[in-house]
């Protein structure tokens, strides 16, 4: 959530920060702003709602300058009003300041040090802007680091100020910041997608350290002012992966990407001859893995949904008791881990906060920890002692499609790898493999049934509610299929087990309340069948996932989308993408904004 461009170099800064605003716009915002300054003057221009407004507000301002900081806010402290907008300023209007994350303790801080002040916003951040002023003496690494010291929270901030034009200071806490380096320009930005139409050559700040970037170079220091050195790192996306190819939308193009991005998943992953699986980012030895007793899954969201999946697998393949824990509450339970237990922190950006707290809570009780995340070089990825990148590449939209998948292929490959390890035979292993291969053409199939998917959304759109059930290896998909029509078409829609309806939710069913069910064939279908008679009895609108050819399904409902068949556990691969079509599609119909749906972030970086 909220997002940071900042620019030093030899272009004007302007446009560079409103595309970079754009490039931005997925992580979810309520209102953005820019502040320019040139030839000791500082301009600021903020707006509320899109950048589009933003865009059009600093044509009536004659902004110049090399120089510039812009964010797009998404409101935590303060409502959504042009001054609670960033970028902040000090009591002079000398200093302007962007920042990503929470003070926790401003009211301390704006009692005991900052009573003489006046503030202009109801926000945290603009008490780390006075904070900064307070302690500024010329020089504004120094006022920076000072400020920070006295601080409790999160923060990635960017400041800049008018006695020192050629510098811009930046420092992380919890809130991932990334330098570019170009050709005699420098940017400072959340993450890499404003940036990569200009370099690909960044470096990831970590904790606790702070950056001073002028258009000669950079340093790196501790808050305690010792500098350090950092390499530099090249990032493979570049920015045409990054639009829509075509698509009316990011979440279109990435649901349509699953065929490819699951292929770059698996490549140089999977072992035929062995029926196994090798993932060299777990730097595991063999004896380590068989000392193993217990898997954790940690993650929040769809990746939580995706973590239901991979504990299927565990359990079966492995034999190993696997849990999943949602982040946010996981470190509060006082979990029990000793060195038997291997923590997975799962994460499209590598960066959520709670998934963060979760991993270093894990480290702290001994445990291995290794992370499954999308994003190279985030924190997730740096913190953790290992783990695998998804290479689902850029997911611009806010709700996660192909980062889904790929992260449900990754812990199918790891279940694997483990199960061959201790006790699954190699035949079945074998097989394993084989139909994972068979993935990609079985998703094609599916995604050419779109415009089908799209007839029968128009002719579901009228209703307010829904119901989402599966059994076993499907009720995940049922959550991730419920959550996404919820988060994109802002329809209320519940998901349940198969078998649960009958205790309590069959209450709601009527003409005006659809089901949408998964029935494939698998170990519980017959279970599942008799799970939709009773829905059927009680004359509610059906929908059902079913496999090909089975005719028996359209004695259920005419309202039939049928998918290939392959191994139950991998039925979740290709039976949620029907789903994320119909949420999709149901969003497009009702006149929705697909891929930033309101009140939501990419990447959710505060508590």
């Amino acid at each position: 959530m909220c997002g940071i461009i900042g620019y030093i170099g030899t272009k004007e800064a302007l446009p560079i920060l409103i595309k970079g605003l754009r490039r931005l716009e997925y992580r979810g915002y309520d209102s953005a702003g820019v502040a320019v300054q040139d030839k000791g003057v500082l301009q600021r221009v903020r707006a509320v709602g899109k950048i589009d407004n933003l865009a059009e507000k600093v044509k009536d301002h004659d902004i110049g300058g090399t120089v510039g900081i812009a964010h797009t806010r998404w409101a935590t402290h303060g409502g959504v009003t042009e001054e609670n907008a960033h970028p902040h300023v000090d009591c002079s209007g000398d200093l302007a300041l962007v920042h990503n994350g929470i003070i926790e303790n401003y009211r301390e801080l704006k009692e005991k040090y900052l009573a003489k002040h006046i503030f202009q916003s109801q926000t945290d951040t603009e008490i780390l802007a006075h904070l900064i002023e307070e302690n500024y003496q010329g020089d504004l690494r120094s006022a920076v680091q000072s400020a920070l010291a006295l601080v409790q929270g999160t923060y990635g901030l960017v400041a800049m100020h008018r006695k020192e034009p050629n510098k811009i200071v930046a420092a992380r806490l919890g809130s991932p910041l990334v330098i570019g380096v170009g050709d005699h320009e420098y940017f400072i930005a959340s993450d890499t997608s404003p940036m990569l139409a200009y370099t690909q050559k960044v470096i990831f700040l970590d904790d606790g350290e702070l950056a001073e970037i002028s258009k000669e170079g950079f340093e790196i220091f501790t808050l305690r002012d010792q500098k350090i050195s950092k390499p530099t790192e090249e990032i493979t996306w570049n920015e045409a992966e990054a639009q829509t190819n075509g698509f009316p939308h990011f979440m279109l193009k990435e649901i349509f990407d699953q065929p490819t991005v699951i292929k770059d998943a698996l490549r140089g992953r999977l072992i035929l001859e062995d029926g196994s699986a090798k993932l060299g980012g777990l730097n595991m030895t063999v004896e380590e893995i068989q000392s193993i007793k217990r898997v954790i899954l940690i993650a929040c969201g769809t990746a939580s949904y995706a973590a239901l999946v991979g504990k299927n697998a565990f359990e079966r393949l492995a034999g190993i008791p696997t849990t999943v824990e949602i982040a946010s509450e996981f470190r509060y339970s006082d979990p029990i881990i000793d060195r038997h237990t291997l923590v997975f922190g799962i994460s499209q950006s590598g960066e959520t906060a709670d998934t963060l707290a979760a991993i270093r809570e894990a480290k702290r009780k001994g445990a291995y920890v290794r992370g499954i995340v999308n994003v190279i070089g985030s924190t997730i990825a740096r913190e953790t002692d290992g783990g695998t990148y998804i290479h689902a590449g850029p997911e611009l939209a806010v709700a996660s499609t192909k980062a889904y998948t790929n992260m449900i292929a990754v812990l199918l490959m790891y279940a694997l790898e483990f199960g061959r390890s201790n006790r699954l035979a190699i035949a079945t292993g074998e097989r394993l493999v084989r139909a994972l291969q068979e993935i990609p053409e079985k998703m094609k199939i599916v995604l050419e049934q779109s415009d089908t998917i799209k007839k029968m959304a128009e002719k579901f759109k009228k209703y307010d509610d829904f119901f989402f059930l599966g059994r076993g290896v499907n009720y995940p998909v049922a959550l991730e299929g419920s959550l996404k029509l919820k988060e994109i078409s802002y329809i209320h829609s519940e998901a349940y087990p198969g078998g649960e309806m009958k205790h309590g939710p069959i209450a709601l069913l009527s003409k005006d309340f659809p089901v949408f069910a998964l029935l494939t064939k698998n170990s519980l279908y017959d279970k599942m069948r008799s799970n939709i008679e009773e829905i059927k009895a009680r004359g509610a609108p059906i929908i059902l996932i079913a496999t090909e050819g089975d005719a028996q399904a359209l004695a259920l409902t005419d309202n039939v989308i049928y998918v290939p068949t392959t191994m139950e556990l991998l039925e979740p691969l290709i039976n949620t993408i029907p789903l994320q079509l119909f949420a999709y599609h149901m969003a497009v119909l009702l006149g929705k904004d697909v891929d930033r749906p309101r009140n939501l972030a990419k990447s959710v970086t505060v508590e």
